[in-house]
């Protein structure tokens, strides 16, 4: 039985809704012999845990090519005990963490995707979204009667299933199957000859490997983020490059690396800023040192007068130690994150919301009373959170609240692998900065300029995906799917991006 919610229960769920992007999921492999690679990869998926909380999975090849999967909903740390991990014997593992884009929150689209053809099983992890998935479901016509699940991580595995057993392959396969697909896709792939990964061509969601042991041993290790490969004592051996495919063999302490496509570089840029562990590396730097720095650029571009600096844990508080060094504002922490809450679906009774029921930040009014803030966070995605927080600020004690934001405004929606809203949810694509300003009852609201987040960062400019603060989609994708989105007349910043800026 199913029925429609209420105008206020749908607007309370809207609230209570995380006011961040989300992530879709973290991926993760080992190819090691006489290794315990479940329990490698179960701490692989723990470093990994940001990435996605809604469900997680392990998929093990053992002696005999054949494949032990364990997965179900919840955290790692609840989804694996000591006594599953020990059933997951093997020399090839293949985990996922999930965060739903594509597909419901249901047990059913927990990844790895585990299918056989006629060489043999093989199991696939999937980061990112596609934006033909409608097409390629289209295609898949024949097997639709046998999809599980309503992911388009599925689809891309019957792509490469009906591959196989149309005669090629693994490599082939993968490769054939890979030209079929549009949008973001970094894959870990096992099979019974081996570990493949890869990225789509412009490489918008990260993939990296290193390996364990010596370098003649080839235990190979592949990560959505270097974070992964550190928590196991794994060396970083590099990415996996925008449009390469890498197979591991065991044995081969040298992988055979060759490129299926060749298209621009367009890492997305919330990677840098939001999505990633500070401590993982991208461009040969901790992330923590390139948040430092967006937070000086931000306090170069929008300084204030004001007593402390406080950030929004834990992404925003990088940014705010780089802003305070800059503008020579003390840091102070003014919030305190519970540090236990994941997802909770238990719904606090409407007194407890009229109470300001506060789970994952309180501040502390010892260190904000009679203080002039600045408060920086790293986005403003609907401005529930940020309102309720600047509330939460001014009971505390503090006398302005002057809020800075270390990335522009985010004025469009994501289509590859970032769950985002309708741009009419949006507050920056329906309300001007001076509008924003009001509804978030601050003293002042700056956001950090799109120039001075590309030139923090040790790398091309050109090679982030801006797409959501400017609209420049670099994968073309369906009408219906942009308009899925994507509003016909955005108001607020977002018009006055799109002027600067016009999407063809």
């Amino acid at each position: 039985m199913h029925s429609e919610p209420n105008d206020q229960a749908a607007e309370h769920d809207l609230d209570q809704r995380p006011d961040k992007p989300e992530e879709a999921c973290g991926v993760y492999a080992v190819l090691a012999p006489g290794q315990p690679v479940a329990n490698l990869t179960y701490f692989g998926l723990y470093a990994l845990q940001h990435r996605g909380q809604e469900s997680a999975g392990i998929a093990v090849f053992d002696a005999n090519r054949k494949v032990r999967l364990h997965k179900d909903m919840g955290l790692v740390s609840q989804v694996f005990d000591q006594a599953v991990l020990e059933r997951l014997t093997g020399d090839l593992a293949i985990g996922h963490n999930r965060y739903s884009t594509t597909g419901s929150s249901k047990v059913c689209n927990a990844q790895p995707v585990v299918l056989n053809t006629r060489i043999g099983p093989f199991a696939l992890a999937h980061n990112g979204n596609l934006v033909n998935a409608g097409e390629l479901r289209h295609d898949l016509a024949a097997i639709a009667s046998e999809l599980t699940s309503t992911t388009d991580s599925e689809l891309i595995a019957f792509a490469v299933q009906q591959a196989v057993n149309r005669g090629l392959d693994w490599d082939r396969a993968i490769r054939q199957a890979a030209e079929c697909c549009r949008g973001a896709f970094s894959l870990v792939i096992g099979t019974p000859e081996g570990l493949f990964a890869l990225r789509d061509g412009h490489g918008i969601r990260p993939l990296v490997f290193g390996h364990i042991g010596g370098p003649s041993e080839a235990q190979w290790v592949v990560s959505s983020e270097s974070c992964g490969l550190d928590i196991i004592g794994a060396a970083f051996d590099g990415d996996v490059e925008p449009g390469e495919i890498i197979h591991f063999r065991q044995g081969d302490p040298n992988p055979s690396r060759s490129r299926w496509c060749e298209q621009p570089a367009k890492l997305c840029v919330f990677e840098m800023i939001y999505f990633a562990r500070p401590d993982s590396r991208f461009f040969g730097e901790s992330l923590y040192s390139y948040r430092v720095r967006i937070g000086e650029a931000l306090a170069r571009e929008t300084p204030v007068d004001a007593d402390i600096v406080i950030g929004v844990p834990d992404s925003g508080i990088p940014a705010a130690i780089g802003y305070s060094q800059f503008s020579g504002i003390p840091f102070g922490d003014g919030l305190i994150k519970n540090r236990y809450v994941g997802r909770t679906f238990i719904q606090p009774t409407q007194a407890m919301r009229e109470a300001g029921i506060r789970v994952k930040l309180n501040p502390l009014p010892d260190v904000l009373a009679g203080k002039r803030v600045v408060v920086i966070d790293d986005s403003i995605v609907r401005g529930t959170t940020s309102r309720k927080l600047v509330q939460a600020l001014r009971d505390a004690g503090a006398t302005e609240v002057h809020m800075r934001i270390s990335s522009p405004p985010v004025t469009h929606p994501c289509f590859y692998g970032i769950d985002t809203d309708t741009q009419d949810q949006l507050i920056a694509a329906r309300l001007t900065l001076a509008e924003i300003t009001a509804h978030l009852g601050v003293d002042s609201l700056a956001y950090l300029s799109k120039q001075g987040m590309v030139d923090a960062a040790l790398a091309n400019s050109a090679n982030f995906c801006t797409a959501c603060f400017d609209g420049a989609y670099p994968i073309e994708m369906p009408e219906q799917v942009r308009s899925s989105k994507l509003m016909l007349e955005p108001a607020g910043i977002a018009a006055a991006v799109l002027r600067e800026h016009p999407v063809s």
